[in-house]
């Protein structure tokens, strides 16, 4: 089997984190945790 190149390694590990953590803030902000985030413009209403 042929080995990978290291640049191609960190281009692939790069990709799979950046992913990862786009997919946690999306979870994040629209996924069921989102009910316990308060919005500040709302708490401050003149």
């Amino acid at each position: 089997m042929e080995q990978l190149d290291p640049a191609t390694v960190l281009s692939i590990t790069i990709a799979v984190v950046f992913v990862a953590i786009t997919g946690v803030s999306i979870y994040t902000a629209f996924g069921p945790p989102a009910k316990d985030l308060d919005d500040p413009f709302e708490d401050h209403e003149d």
